[in-house]
Formats: structure tokens, C-alpha cells, sequence
């Protein structure tokens, strides 16, 4: 495969022989814990969708580091045990369709961590809600919300990703309907034009026209394609998925990078909500990466760890919105984003 030369920054980076990002994942969590967890109600700082995130970077984690996996499966509990119904909600049920797919992932990673079908069977659940929004005008996929507002790129690749993990974790006629709702994802995914000229994925598309709208190049959008297309190759044994997301993911790399640091396409400070989407990105292509591994890939999130961790971390351990540095923005999504960066250069090594 030919690489842009935007992208050989990677195989000319070492990581500081200091960088041990196992020890620094753990120490980042534990200032994730001691700031922002309820354990009465199993949140983080009261976030609903980014809750499902920081369950899925803490199962990860825990399947990587054997040190760490029990304290991950007993932070998993509690927040099983106690976030279903916060914000009025109902088993992680509400009215978006990302937030249902977000919590599914999470509870497919905590599956994969402790074996208990009690996790699996909520993502089932989740899953067969998500379902009722494949109604659009647009000749298939899913809303972004039950009030019918607007179709997102974000939900759609949720419900591919949710659908191909689900595929394998279980067997029989249950796999092969959930290849099938993931292929009939992609096939219009790929079809409505989400992917624009530069190989990176636009926020969603025009419910009028039913063509890319232009919008703003998340780098949340590139990623959750990664992980559902790697996941949709080990259920079909079809390569072509990987080849799709290699070409997007070396879209992000050239587009969305500053100096080959992983940087959103926005101005000014990141929200509570955008300050989570880098931490999606690396999670995508670490699944990725860990199908098919890519030295570049691989370089890329050591990289962004070892800046995150040594230009981004603030005098209380936080790390802020920025992993190049020069921020002074910070919240608990700065820090779920950052653990999942550590985490994925974990994995890589």
C-alpha cells in the first residue's frame, strides 16, 4: 500500500524510552476516578454518551493490562448497576440513536472483559432499538434521533459498528442477521457519499437531497467506521472492509493532524462533547490496527500518547484538549480522550 508523504512522519518517530504508557494509563484513570466518578450513580460528571465511552476505554484497558482487570470489572459493575435509568432514561434508552450505540459498545467491551452475557444481552437490547430507526427518506439508514431531525453520520456508523461486533460474539442465524443489518449499513453508508473526496467522513448528509452536507469533518466520524469495518472483516473473512478503512483512516492521518498530532477541525476550546471525540479515533483505529497492523498506525498513536502525555497534562494530571499542548482546557471528556489515547499506544506496543 502506498502512503501519502504526509504520513512518513511515523516511521521516522521513536518513543522516548521513558514512555511506559500501561503505568501512565493507570495513573491517568486513577485521576479520572478520584475527580469526576459517582459511584452512586455510575457516571462520570454526570455525562450520559460519554459514560458509555469511558466504559468501553476501561474494558480495554483491562483486557490489556492483567493488573488493572479487576478494578475495571468492579468500576464496570457499579456503573451497571447503577446508570440505566439515570436522566429518566431506560436501560441506556433514550431518544438518540448515537448515545443507544455508544452505551452498546461499552457494555460489547465489558462482554469481552469479564464473559458475562449480561453485557452482551444489553447490547442485544440496544441494538434491536436502534433498528426502529432505519426509516429514513433516503432509501435506508438509521436517524440520528427518534424525532426524525436529521440524519448523522455518527449514528449510522454506531449501528454498523454495534451490529458487526455483536456478529462476533455470537453464532448460527443470530450472526448472519447481524452481518446482514452491518453490510446493508454499508452498502448505503457507502453509496449516500458520506466519505468525501479526501477520504474523511462529513457529519452527515442533507435529508432533502440525500447527499454528503458538507458539515464539519469530526474526527469522532472517522473513527467508529474504523472499528465497525475491521469488526464487519473478521465476521465476513472480506478484506475489501479493511481496505476501506485504511483508505479513511489514512484520510484522518493527512487531514486532521497537526504536526502528526491527532487535532479537531474547529476553533477555539473543545466542549464537553467534542473533547471526547479524539478519544473515539484512537479507539477506531486501534481496533483496526490490531486486525491488520500498520507500522504507520502503530507510530501514530505512540506518538500522540507520549504528547498528550508530556505537552498536554496539567499540574493535577489532567490532560487537556489539545495533545499538542498549549491549552489550558480541560474536563473529564479531556481526560476519558486522553486515557484512551494511552490505552491504544498500550496496545500497540
Amino acid at each position: 500500500m502506498k502512503y501519502s508523504s504526509a504520513l512518513f512522519f511515523s516511521l521516522l518517530y521513536v518513543s522516548p524510552a521513558v514512555a511506559d504508557f500501561a503505568d501512565n494509563a493507570n495513573a491517568a484513570i486513577k485521576t479520572l476516578q478520584d475527580k469526576w466518578y459517582s459511584a452512586d450513580t455510575g457516571l462520570w460528571n454526570d455525562y450520559w454518551w460519554q459514560s458509555g465511552n469511558i466504559v468501553e476505554a476501561l474494558a480495554r484497558f483491562g483486557q490489556h493490562d492483567a493488573s488493572f482487570k479487576q478494578t475495571a470489572t468492579d468500576i464496570i459493575a457499579n456503573t451497571y448497576a447503577k446508570s440505566p435509568n439515570q436522566k429518566g432514561y431506560s436501560n441506556w434508552k433514550n431518544d438518540y440513536y448515537d448515545d443507544m450505540g455508544w452505551w452498546a459498545l461499552g457494555w460489547i467491551a465489558a462482554y469481552d472483559l469479564t464473559s458475562d452475557a449480561k453485557y452482551l444481552n444489553s447490547a442485544k437490547d440496544l441494538f434491536e432499538d436502534m433498528t426502529g430507526g432505519w426509516t429514513t427518506p433516503c432509501n435506508g439508514g438509521i436517524w440520528w434521533n427518534k424525532e426524525k431531525t436529521s440524519i448523522a453520520a455518527i449514528a449510522n456508523e454506531l449501528f454498523l459498528s454495534t451490529a458487526a461486533h455483536l456478529a462476533n460474539r455470537v453464532g448460527g442465524d443470530e450472526k448472519a442477521d447481524y452481518v446482514h443489518w452491518a453490510q446493508m449499513e454499508w452498502d448505503w453508508f457507502w453509496t449516500k457519499g458520506f466519505i468525501n473526496g479526501d477520504n474523511v467522513i462529513n457529519d452527515g448528509i442533507d435529508i432533502s437531497t440525500c447527499t454528503n452536507n458538507g458539515q464539519t469533518t469530526f474526527t469522532y466520524n472517522q473513527g467508529v467506521i474504523l472499528g465497525g469495518l475491521s469488526e464487519l472483516a473478521r465476521a465476513t473473512g472480506d478484506g475489501g472492509y479493511i481496505d476501506h478503512a485504511n483508505q479513511i483512516a489514512n484520510g484522518a492521518l493527512t487531514h486532521l493532524t497537526d504536526n502528526g498530532i491527532l487535532t479537531e477541525p474547529v476553533s477555539g476550546p473543545l466542549d464537553d462533547q467534542g473533547s471526547q471525540f479524539k478519544g473515539a479515533f484512537v479507539r477506531g483505529l486501534a481496533v483496526l490496527n490490531g486486525n491488520e497492523p500498520q507500522q504507520s498506525f502503530t507510530d501514530f498513536l505512540k506518538k500522540n500518547a507520549d504528547s498528550a502525555w508530556t505537552n498536554a497534562k496539567n499540574s493535577e494530571g489532567v490532560i487537556e484538549d489539545r495533545w499538542q499542548g498549549g491549552s489550558d482546557n480541560t474536563n473529564a471528556a479531556t481526560q476519558a480522550s486522553g486515557i484512551d489515547v494511552l490505552v491504544a499506544a498500550a496496545q500497540a506496543s
